[in-house]
């Protein structure tokens, strides 16, 4: 009988993890059940980092990014001994059954203790928003705008001072932040890891940029646009490369931009607070249906749950309409 859940969060921060914790907490409560969250992901789940949590607990953390369970990654969780020690740990609190906040890594995890016979259900909390068999997961609506508002400030000077921009945002094998923000701020180039760029074409439209008389240039660049193996120079960064390229090509001067971390953090919006808050609800639901292995998605705007095994072998493609509008749109 289900009567005491734990609740982690684990792998790269995204917002609206907190709103997802809130939503398990205290729907889990009212259902009667207890909750104990547990702090650092899987290493504190096999280091019995675990508390009681109630009502209150989760007062007052809707607005707040980040995770106030904290997140970690564990290598040691991977092994057969690391989740020997976790399993252990659930016997000592008397835990009946998981929810877990995160993304792929996070998933592999989860489906290893399913495995062992713990009842456990995953939520999607990624900024890559590359998990399978969910429209968005939590964090990427906010990190999405995160950039198009850095995009915006960079836009400006950029105009000013009639330059040419490369914006490195966050996707190491995932290109959807930089397609959506591409397209949401008018970007005139958006360069991906699921194609490989034409670095040739790109030159000619920043040429071809500055002869009909725009003021600016703005080319987004995901992260894992370039394997390290593929970079001239070591430890150069994919918009580094890409800018360095335009200017030994053309001759134009370039300003690089890597936003980096920023993309993490922040209140997250109403929408990301919004799916948390039904993906968390829905977990407690289906834990007390008494599904296990099962991840919570957001589908035709509403909450709906496949397999984790599904989930994380069906990575979720490009929308190749969208890329194919930013790239009509920017008028080359």
């Amino acid at each position: 009988m289900l009567r005491r859940i734990g609740v982690l969060t684990s792998g790269g921060d995204a917002p609206g993890m907190n709103a997802a914790v809130r939503s398990v907490v205290r729907t889990a409560i009212k259902s009667g059940l207890e909750v104990y969250g547990i702090r650092r992901g899987y290493h504190g789940l096999m280091e019995g980092d675990i508390s009681s949590m109630e009502f209150r607990s989760v007062a007052d953390i809707l607005q707040r990014g980040g995770t106030i369970l904290k997140t970690a990654r564990s290598e040691e969780f991977k092994t057969e001994e690391g989740r020997k020690r976790a399993l252990l740990q659930m016997r000592r609190f008397f835990l009946d059954a998981l929810v877990v906040i995160g993304g792929d890594g996070s998933f592999r995890g989860a489906i290893e203790l399913d495995k062992i016979g713990v009842p456990v259900i995953g939520i999607p909390g990624s900024i890559d928003n590359d998990i399978g068999c969910t429209d968005y997961s939590i964090g990427f609506d906010t990190a999405a705008n995160t950039v198009v508002d850095a995009i915006n400030k960079i836009r400006d000077t950029a105009s000013s001072h009639e330059r040419t921009y490369v914006i490195e945002v966050m996707g190491r094998h995932s290109g959807h932040i930089a397609v959506s923000a591409g397209l949401a701020s008018g970007a005139e180039a958006v360069l991906i890891p699921e194609y490989k760029p034409d670095m040739e074409a790109l030159c000619e439209r920043v040429v071809d940029t500055q002869r009909r008389g725009k003021a600016h240039c703005i080319i987004i660049v995901a992260e894992g646009l370039f394997a390290e193996t593929d970079n001239a120079i070591p430890h150069e960064g994919s918009a580094l490369k890409v800018g360095r390229i335009i200017t030994e090509t053309t001759g134009i001067e370039t300003r690089i931009t890597i936003l980096g971390h920023l993309q993490r953090g922040g209140a997250p919006t109403v929408f990301d607070r919004t799916i948390a808050t039904l993906m968390g609800a829905k977990a407690i639901e289906l834990l007390i249906s008494g599904e296990s292995g099962m991840m919570v998605g957001y589908v035709n705007n509403k909450p709906s749950f496949c397999p984790l095994e599904l989930a994380i072998q069906s990575r979720k493609p490009i929308d190749q309409e969208l890329l194919a509008l930013s790239d009509l749109l920017a008028g080359f």
